[in-house]
């Protein structure tokens, strides 16, 4: 259970605000949503929460400097291309 909160740094949203049901209280609940969920869905107030969690949800990556900027997109650039040649040699091999 603890890989799913990846997806709340990820979106920001908890589960039930992502899929309009948590799945733990289905069956408990007439809605599938916990207590608190039920009562924000039946007040009203999702938008305003939703607003809150977004401002609340951790920061990015810190500003890089243009030389380290430059020097990670040149890494990717060669990691891509080594990937793309391993693909393109595969191919060939596999068409003989």
């Amino acid at each position: 259970m603890a890989g799913y909160r990846w997806m709340y740094y990820l979106t920001g949203l908890p589960g039930w605000m992502r899929f309009g049901y948590s799945p733990g209280w289905i069956g408990r609940s007439p809605t599938g949503l916990p207590p608190a969920a039920q009562y924000l869905y039946q007040s009203g107030q999702i938008p305003q929460f939703g607003s809150w969690l977004q401002q609340q949800a951790p920061v990015g990556m810190p500003a890089m400097s243009k030389e380290q900027e430059i020097t990670m997109l040149e890494s990717q650039a060669k990691a891509l291309g080594d990937q793309l040649e391993q693909i393109k040699k595969r191919l060939e091999e596999l068409r003989k």
